[in-house]
C-alpha cells in the first residue's frame, strides 16, 4: 500500500490572528483529501548557533531535533509569511538555517512553494524575492507561478479567517497543484 503524499506548512507569522496563519489554514484546506499535512511549529527553537549544531555536538536541541523530524517526513512544503523589513521573519529565517545544516538536511531537493499575505500593497513581493538564494543553497524545487501575494489582506478575510477573494482562491488552488504535481518524482 503506498503512503499518501506529505505536505508540511511554515507559518512566517507567529502572531495570533496572523492572516498568513489564516492563509495557510485555507492552503491546507484546499489540498485534496490523499495528501497529509502538517504545520511544523518553530516557536521554541533557539537562535542558530553552530556550537550547539551537529558534528559540533552529540546532540542538536531537543526542539530542533522535533522541528526537523516534522520537515523530514515531508513530500514538499508550503511557507507563508509576512514581509518583514523587506525580508524573511527573523524567527521564520533561523528556524530554516536550522534546518538546512548538514548532509541530513530535511529540505534538501524538495519542492516548495511560498505564498504571503499583508495589510500593505506589494503583497511579501520582496520576502519571496529574498526565499531564492535559500531554496538554491538547499537544491530545493520552488514552485514559482503562480504568485500568491495577497495585498490588502484585511478586505480578504472575513472575521473568522476565512478567504472571501473567489479570484486568489482560484489562484491558490493553482499554486497547490503545481506543487503536487513538482512532488511526484
Amino acid at each position: 500500500m503506498e503512503k499518501n503524499k506529505k505536505i508540511v506548512g511554515l507559518c512566517g507569522s507567529l502572531r495570533k490572528g496572523s492572516y498568513n496563519a489564516m492563509l495557510l489554514k485555507v492552503a491546507a484546506s484546499l489540498l485534496p483529501k490523499d495528501i497529509d499535512f502538517e504545520i511544523a511549529h518553530f516557536d521554541d527553537i533557539p537562535v542558530y548557533n553552530a556550537d550547539h549544531d551537529l558534528p559540533a555536538v552529540e546532540q542538536r536541541p531537543d526542539s530542533v531535533t522535533q522541528f526537523r523530524a516534522i520537515l523530514a517526513s515531508a513530500d514538499a512544503f508550503i511557507i507563508v509569511s509576512p514581509e518583514y523589513n523587506y525580508s524573511i521573519p527573523g524567527g521564520l529565517k533561523n528556524a530554516i538555517d536550522w534546518a538546512s545544516r548538514g548532509k541530513d538536511s530535511p529540505m534538501l531537493h524538495k519542492p516548495v512553494a511560498v505564498m504571503g499575505a499583508t495589510q500593505g500593497q506589494w503583497g511579501t513581493v520582496r520576502m519571496q524575492t529574498a526565499f531564492l538564494p535559500v531554496f538554491t543553497f538547499l537544491n530545493m524545487n520552488p514552485v514559482l507561478q503562480p504568485e500568491v501575494l495577497i495585498a490588502q489582506a484585511q478586505n480578504k478575510f472575513d472575521e473568522e479567517g476565512n478567504l472571501t477573494d473567489e479570484r486568489t482562491i482560484q489562484i491558490i488552488r493553482q499554486k497547490l497543484d503545481h506543487l503536487i504535481k513538482a512532488s511526484k518524482v
